[in-house]
């Protein structure tokens, strides 16, 4: 498979020290597309050395308009498929391969499945999503699409759901789905989600509109 043929979209938000690492380590799979969620540090300078297509917000737009704005890129480049991966080098890069074959394989979505959840309100997101759509770790970062699904729902988020509408969407309309272990490392800093009352409550929201 070409290079270009795949896209791999990485938000980030000041994550300078691990971007590099992060890109050098997924490029001989795909292009590197690198979203700086407006950083107030070198992030983006270092992706753009590492080999990375880095599209910069000025401001921090959160999670989901990273996203956005990565898989409107890698549509504009003509990707035909894109995999979604963390700029802070909590996912192993080697699942890439294996994540690449269920797709080349007839998968419209591959879905990662971590080793462990951090919050409560992922346990309830994961154990309703998992009853309701068959997904089993729908907050996973690690994810991989056929565009041809995102190009038929048209976006990638509209409701701030974490990373999880595209999913829905395929379960919900029978696309093939694939779900496979992905091994996490702990990030060594503060976590981006904010603090736990925070973060659950954001999960919650996502949850509940995904439901209604």
């Amino acid at each position: 498979m070409e290079r270009y043929r795949i896209g791999i979209v990485i938000p980030a938000f000041n994550e300078a020290a691990t971007i590099h690492n992060v890109v050098d380590s997924v490029c001989r799979y795909g292009l590197p597309i690198v979203v700086d969620d407006g950083s107030e540090d070198d992030t983006g300078d270092i992706a753009v050395s590492s080999g990375a297509k880095v599209v910069r917000h000025s401001v921090n737009q959160g999670y989901d308009r990273a996203l956005d704005t990565g898989f409107l890129t890698a549509s504009e480049l003509g990707c035909e498929y894109v995999v979604t991966m963390d700029g802070d080098g909590q996912h192993e890069k080697g699942t890439l391969s294996s994540f690449i074959a269920a797709l080349d394989e007839g998968a419209d979505v591959v879905i990662g499945i971590r080793d462990h959840l951090q919050r409560l309100a992922e346990h309830i997101f994961a154990w309703t999503a998992r009853y309701k759509w068959g997904i089993r770790d729908p907050l996973c970062g690690m994810k991989a699409y056929n565009m041809k699904v995102y190009h038929e729902l048209g976006h990638f988020d509209s409701y701030n759901s974490i990373g999880t509408e595209l999913a829905i969407f395929a379960a919900v309309n029978g696309k093939k789905i694939i779900q496979l272990p992905v091994q996490t490392r702990k990030r060594l800093d503060a976590p981006r989600f904010g603090n736990r009352f925070a973060a659950n409550m954001k999960i919650m929201r996502a949850l509940l509109r995904a439901l209604f």
